[in-house]
């Protein structure tokens, strides 16, 4: 990770929900496979086995932070899992929330234009779903029901086990979009379909996976060799899928630590940041994920006043298309607010130094900005 703005000055890196450092450990695990063990995975010869074995280890290691019962097809990352699971899913309705990643949003609006019919359920303010409107949606006839388990923008942590109860009431499968939880939330075990993604716990970009509840069938994405039992066809990348192992391995072990780590930043965060309103609800969230907005801000400037912290103003993906928040109007934010609104996102190898340098930096731009 460049850790250098311009002039050669130190990088504040806060922004652990678009992306986390690559832990160590893995690039390390990385490299051989990379350099000299670089044998196709799925050659029958005693390199190619040799280094199938690697990708098996990463496997399990990944597996052990999912529900018992299932498998893992590894993806391109997450937005291809979500594809697969959506698109080849049964025939039928589907039923979603408003807050969810466009990679959700924008695939089961293909599924509504190709004839699909789709219920988007709204939240309150806090950004959360209410389960009794989810009960008079999610009724036989709908097939799938999709909801993010730790909101990307927000940091907010759906009912997702009430939500895939409902589903199965109804006759419908329920899909996780586990990607900002995994490792950090529990993934309840009522879930059928699980997407997780290696780079937001300090794996590689790249590769993500898809869990599938043993029974359930999905019909493919991708066609061709018949990679990962048929359902997502294409070579796989030993060393990619071995960082990703690693990851989680370290995520496994380190999860008290990291736990502990990341709510003291939490405290010192909220403490710095006093001045401002948080954004979606103070209980039911992910603590290393902190939206907040302040009046007379214009989030973006201060985006750009703030070069040396790197910070967000919501989703990576849509970073570039200057359009306030779904997310954040979802909640009833006026235009205004959201665009007066930041992410924070701190993890592992973030300092207490760091998050007090950076929220001066920040607060001192922002009074500066709203300064009459």
């Amino acid at each position: 990770m460049d850790r250098h703005g311009g002039a050669g000055e130190p990088v504040i890196y806060l922004d652990y929900q678009a992306t986390t450092p690559l832990a160590p450990e893995a690039f390390e695990t990385m490299v051989p496979l990379l350099r000299d063990q670089f044998a196709n995975p799925h050659s029958a010869h005693r390199a190619g086995r040799m280094v199938a074995a690697q990708v098996e280890l990463a496997r399990d290691a990944i597996g052990q932070l999912l529900p018992p019962g299932g498998r893992l097809l590894f993806t391109s990352g997450a937005t291809e899992a979500l594809n697969i699971a959506i698109q080849g899913a049964p025939a039928g309705g589907i039923v979603t929330i408003a807050t969810e990643h466009a990679a959700v949003l924008d695939t089961v609006a293909a599924m509504q234009r190709m004839g699909r019919a789709v219920t988007v359920l709204p939240v309150d303010g806090d950004g959360l779903v209410d389960l009794e409107a989810a009960a008079r949606a999610i009724v036989p006839g709908v097939a799938l029901v999709v909801a993010m388990l730790v909101n990307n923008e927000i940091g907010v942590i759906q009912p997702v086990g009430a939500l895939a109860e409902l589903a199965h009431a109804a006759g419908a499968l329920f899909l996780c979009d586990a990607v900002q939880g995994y490792g950090r939330v529990p993934i309840p075990d009522p879930c059928d379909m699980v997407a997780i993604s290696a780079h937001k716990i300090h794996g590689p970009k790249g590769i993500g996976a898809l869990w599938l509840r043993d029974g359930v069938k999905i019909d493919p994405l991708i066609h061709g060799g018949g990679q990962e039992g048929g359902l997502r066809s294409g070579t796989l990348s030993p060393a990619l899928c071995a960082g990703f192992g690693v990851a989680a391995r370290l995520m496994r072990e380190q999860a008290e630590a990291d736990r502990a780590h990341i709510a003291a930043l939490s405290a010192q965060a909220r403490a710095l940041f006093a001045h401002w309103t948080l954004n979606g609800s103070a209980d039911a969230r992910y603590p290393g994920n902190l939206n907040i907005r302040r009046a007379g801000i214009d989030g973006a400037r201060l985006l750009s006043d703030c070069r040396n912290v790197s910070f967000s103003l919501g989703s990576a993906c849509a970073s570039g298309s200057g359009r306030p928040s779904h997310v954040l109007r979802a909640l009833g934010l006026s235009d205004s607010q959201a665009r007066g609104s930041v992410r924070i996102g701190f993890g592992r190898y973030t300092t207490p130094a760091e998050l007090e340098e950076a929220a001066k930096v920040i607060n001192g731009a922002a009074t500066a900005q709203a300064a009459p």
